[in-house]
């Protein structure tokens, strides 16, 4: 099964998983070193020590377009289709942030428009740096959340184009979809809480001397 996808793997939007990356660019996958040594032989198990290797993402680069490993294990992924509670677990790894990233460019391929938004909006609260493997083979630098940002509003990435989904805006006004808050929305609120509830300990403390003070007048006279 070194370059056909897994018997018993579904179809997605209709095709062969393996299909989503166009057959050149898998043909350059399927000639790099690093699939040949690597990629072989892997399943979801030992998929996970490979992804916790990778050090920067990417496509493919150089003159004669290479195919960057974190393209390799993309279509790795593809090709034996891991359980999706495998592919959630990769996307709220905290500790390995190609770990990640490799879970969500792998949820943007196969995943629901639901399930795009619902596991990828989160990261946009995760502001670490990455590298990215550019066209000349050099590195750039990049961040989680504007790769996220990438997955959600291009078209093209990595040497692969990406599945269409609705707009975020269509989603909620189906009802399918609850409006997105942002990590500073849920920071101003929580800030807001923490002030009225000071003031309503401020308050409740004003009434208390007051009582104590009425309480007083009465007793002098």
């Amino acid at each position: 099964m070194a370059n056909r996808t897994d018997p018993l793997a579904r179809s997605v939007h209709g095709t062969n998983p393996q299909n989503l990356v166009e057959k050149i660019v898998r043909m350059k996958v399927y000639t790099m070193p690093y699939w040949k040594e690597h990629c072989f032989g892997l399943n979801a198990e030992s998929l996970v020590d490979k992804a916790m290797e990778l050090d920067h993402i990417g496509g493919t680069y150089g003159g004669n377009k290479k195919a960057a490993n974190f393209l390799c294990l993309v279509l790795k992924m593809l090709q034996i289709q891991p359980e999706k509670e495998i592919v959630v677990e990769f996307i709220k790894n905290e500790d390995y942030k190609y770990v990640r990233m490799l879970g969500a460019f792998y949820m943007r391929l196969v995943g629901s428009p639901l399930d795009v938004y619902q596991y990828l909006e989160p990261l946009y609260n995760d502001y670490r740096k990455l590298r990215q493997r550019a066209d000349f083979g050099n590195f750039e630098l990049t961040h989680v959340d504007e790769f996220v940002d990438e997955m959600l509003t291009k078209d093209f990435l990595c040497d692969i184009a990406l599945p269409r989904i609705p707009n975020r805006w269509t989603l909620e006004a189906s009802m399918k979809l609850e409006p997105r808050r942002s990590a500073l929305e849920e920071d101003f609120e929580e800030e807001l809480e923490g002030e009225e509830d000071i003031e309503a300990k401020a308050r409740a403390a004003a009434l208390e001397l007051e009582m104590v003070r009425e309480d007083a007048r009465r007793g002098y006279g």
